[in-house]
């Protein structure tokens, strides 16, 4: 990567994509009409950016993969998070996108809420398909913006921005339950997976090395986020990873703990505790008895 920028704030991102700043908080624009971001760069972004593509439009890369995006797809990007950008050349971006500081949600509900959006930490690879129906909800939730941007700054004006922007995000919440229901195929490979893998971690005493698993261990091994592997876990299942997790290490415990060879402090270790007392505390949270009263009970 020959360049790097730092996006801090909605004047800078306008600058370099050649758009008026209407607003020092939130910009929303059409990417067609907007310059390019500079090849082969990479970007640190201070800002929430959510994308809608209108077609297949350049490569951006998220972590290890390269975004599954096409026409009608939406991509999220929240502060902290660095994008990777390796276009072809003369290049020209199409499709809506949407801008705005973390400051402009400050003090209000959905700046409350905002870490429920968990979309926003999603792999390149779990981009939010849309169908028309949808990407039209999307498109007018982004004209209301830009007419508000349009209109002189008053009292009303912040509410009425955060209000549209909150609206267009639960409506994702509904469009990504909907694609989990519709790759349904692929979900139940991903639970196989899942349950294989959390076998084999107790069979091949894997906790030795590791410790206690957990959700980011198995969600790096089926090559996806920790946030949507466990979103999709609990859509599936009804039982978050963390709870498919801790029932399978139970029921592992429980055998461990009939080995009478073995003190209760042994188990715990051998489970991956580094600590005896936490394994004796998660235990009889599950079953109701300390190991050694579970052991001479049965």
């Amino acid at each position: 990567m020959d360049t790097i920028i730092k996006l801090e704030n909605i004047s800078q991102h306008n600058t370099i994509k050649g758009i008026e700043t209407q607003h020092p908080l939130i910009t929303v624009f059409d990417n067609s009409n907007a310059n390019a971001f500079p090849n082969h760069c990479r970007i640190h972004f201070g800002l929430y950016a959510i994308f809608l593509k209108a077609v297949h439009c350049g490569e951006l890369k998220y972590g290890r993969n390269t975004y599954d995006y096409d026409e009608g797809t939406m991509v999220f990007v929240a502060p902290g998070q660095v994008l990777e950008v390796n276009n072809e050349e003369n290049y020209q971006p199409s499709g809506l996108a949407l801008l705005f500081h973390p400051d402009l949600i400050k003090g209000t509900t959905l700046g409350k809420q905002m870490s429920q959006y968990s979309f926003f930490s999603y792999e390149s690879n779990e981009a939010l398909h849309l169908s028309l129906k949808e990407q039209q909800i999307i498109k007018d939730l982004f004209g209301k913006l830009e007419y508000e941007l349009e209109q002189s700054i008053d009292k009303h004006s912040k509410s009425i921005m955060v209000n549209n922007i909150e609206l267009l995000l639960n409506y994702c919440v509904r469009f990504y339950d909907r694609q989990f229901i519709t790759r349904e195929n692929i979900n139940t490979d991903i639970l196989s997976k899942f349950e294989h893998l959390l076998n084999d971690y107790f069979q091949l005493e894997t906790t030795k090395d590791l410790g206690l698993p957990s959700v980011a261990y198995f969600a790096d091994r089926l090559h996806l986020s920790p946030n949507y592997f466990g979103d999709l876990i609990k859509k599936e299942t009804g039982k978050s990873a963390q709870e498919h997790i801790q029932l399978k290490l139970m029921d592992v415990a429980k055998e461990k703990v009939f080995d009478t060879e073995k003190s209760i402090s042994q188990v715990a270790f051998e489970l991956g505790f580094k600590y005896p007392q936490h394994f004796n505390r998660m235990f009889k949270k599950s079953t109701g008895y300390t190991p050694n009263e579970y052991r001479l009970l049965n």
